[in-house]
């Protein structure tokens, strides 16, 4: 078979077509961020007014801090939690209720976030529990755990369990055998898995509406409350802020993905 070397003009043209509909609206929202005039859709010049207006905005400036340390609470504990379920799916014998067990925790993906929102909220009204930043991290950790689960469960179906076999041969139990094998070969899994759930978990409104309480706005749910009254240029500043931490996190991610890889096939021949 004949091997293409170039690509048509109708693949770039294509590719060309797909970048600008997904990056386009992010440019521009980003080059607005630094508009000097109060209208959104008209250029004034370049200004940081606004990023001095949103570092003013208090309630803005809370919101983005309750999301933040929502995202980064609950991505730990849903990457904890479904790396924990990977494992367990994986490696675990056939054990009663699999399926059941299996069924449940995958359920999320499926599910519109309106009915898990609502069982989770009725859920914290049963327990009397007062609505804030532990509800809202409760729920975002039952949202985002599946994913983890998917992800490492997904690696640990290709990895080859004769190097777990034969550190238990020199010696090592199986606690010792995944945590001096298994786990560094599966960490660029697990980053990928806590990036995927801190994003979630960043930009989920549906489900932290629900749970959320007086005084624990979530930014999502402050952006919209203030979008619905207009387009306020601050909302351009914070957005690309949150787009600029982002991609801090993805270079993060890849730089120890790319440092577990290097570690791992370092002593893989071990």
């Amino acid at each position: 078979m004949r091997r293409i070397s170039r690509l048509s003009r109708f693949n770039i043209a294509s590719l060309a077509l797909g970048l600008a509909f997904l990056y386009l609206p992010i440019l521009i929202l980003v080059l607005y961020s630094f508009n000097a005039s109060r209208l959104v859709t008209v250029w004034g010049g370049w200004s940081l007014r606004w990023y001095h207006e949103l570092f003013n905005d208090r309630a803005m400036i809370e919101a983005a801090w309750m999301s933040l340390r929502v995202a980064v609470a609950s991505a730990t504990i849903a990457t904890l939690l479904g790396t924990l379920a990977a494992v367990a799916l994986s490696r675990g014998e056939r054990f009663r209720g699999r399926t059941l067990f299996s069924g449940m925790l995958y359920a999320p993906l499926v599910m519109p976030e309106v009915i898990t929102g609502l069982s989770l909220l009725l859920l914290f009204v049963a327990l009397n529990a007062e609505r804030g930043f532990w509800t809202v991290t409760i729920a975002h950790t039952t949202l985002t755990m599946c994913f983890v689960t998917v992800v490492v469960q997904s690696r640990l179906g290709s990895l080859d369990r004769s190097l777990e076999e034969a550190a238990m041969d020199l010696g090592c139990n199986p606690v010792g055998a995944f945590v001096a094998v298994t786990l560094p070969l599966i960490a660029p899994a697990i980053v990928a898995g806590w990036m995927l759930a801190f994003t979630l978990s960043l930009d989920d409104l549906v489900i932290a509406s629900f749970t959320t309480g007086p005084g624990s706005a979530t930014l999502p749910i402050r952006i919209y409350s203030e979008v619905r009254l207009g387009v306020k240029p601050e909302i351009n500043a914070i957005c690309t802020l949150v787009i600029a931490l982002i991609a801090v996190v993805i270079v993060i991610a890849s730089l120890a993905s790319k440092l577990s890889n290097s570690q791992g096939e370092s002593a893989a021949p071990l």
